[in-house]
């Protein structure tokens, strides 16, 4: 039998060692802390799961939940299918494909802290385009003091943001797929909805897989946006789960309650990407067998 050569272990070590440090040494400390009152930085005293059942048990934390899942579920609803419609929109080949592309790519550009001072900006009524527009139109807009107003804007900020990505995610995809397809339904005649339905949408299942996951984690991380934008008010309506974290470990200094929350917190985004990930997975396997047992 001939011998397997381990030296290639040697190029994978400093990587090991990177995310050993970046990862699992903090996650530890978080661990520990966890469980663990912080009485001074020499004097602790074990509580076991105390922190977890009051952080569990605080009301803050149910509606910061539950304002974190609605504002997921609306932004995957809105932007994953304007962002294929926005690809699919976009030229093929040549300078106009370039500079669609360059455009597209601009909004992912913009650091997170100046996409909330640029949006603060515009929806104000006094000097935001976007305000007086709304306020000339004769709506009357105020994200500073309506609830509505702000929840509305923090999800018009971040489709702004971030359904540039999955156009780009599905424009890749697209091209990817093969001439011969679109030849074979030219010459039978199929719609532009029959070639999507058939052709590109069954293609794209994977690239959309990716987009979902990379939407659905990064929403439920988003902080620096509406803490810029609203300050997650008017009252608490735009305060999401990464704020209220902050609120516990900066503002109360609560390192205990908040070690435990951002456990709580990791577990939630695990188990969500889990089971959206085998939702999808289950969703694309009757087409995988169809196309398998055609003849």
């Amino acid at each position: 039998m001939k011998p397997v050569n381990q030296k290639a272990w040697l190029m994978v070590l400093p990587v090991l060692l990177c995310v050993a440090f970046s990862a699992v040494l903090p996650l530890m400390t978080v661990v520990n802390y966890s469980v663990q009152d912080i009485l001074s930085p020499t004097q602790k005293v074990f509580v076991g799961l105390e922190w977890f059942r009051e952080v569990m048990q605080d009301p803050d934390l149910h509606g910061a939940l539950l304002r974190q899942l609605i504002f997921s579920a609306c932004v995957l609803l809105l932007q994953v299918p304007l962002g294929i419609a926005v690809a699919l929109a976009m030229p093929a080949q040549g300078w106009r494909a370039s500079l669609t592309l360059v455009l597209l790519a601009l909004p992912l550009l913009v650091p997170w802290n100046v996409v909330g001072t640029v949006w603060q900006i515009f929806a104000r009524e006094d000097i935001g385009l976007m305000g007086q527009l709304l306020a000339r139109a004769g709506f009357d807009y105020n994200y500073a003091s309506d609830a509505n107003d702000a929840w509305g804007t923090v999800l018009l900020m971040d489709v702004w943001h971030w359904t540039p990505l999955v156009s780009l995610l599905c424009y890749a995809g697209l091209r990817a797929i093969p001439e011969a397809y679109y030849q074979a339904a030219r010459i039978d005649g199929a719609s532009k909805l029959a070639v999507f339905r058939h052709i590109q949408l069954p293609k794209l299942r994977g690239v959309l897989l990716i987009a979902v996951l990379l939407r659905l984690m990064d929403s439920f991380m988003i902080y620096t946006e509406p803490f810029v934008l609203t300050g997650g008010g008017p009252g608490n309506s735009t305060t999401f789960l990464s704020q209220y974290l902050t609120q516990k470990a900066v503002g109360q200094f609560d390192l205990g309650p908040a070690a435990a929350f951002s456990l709580v917190y990791f577990l939630i985004i695990l188990v969500m990407c889990f089971v959206l990930f085998n939702f999808l997975k289950a969703a694309e396997a009757p087409a995988d067998a169809t196309k398998g047992n055609a003849p």
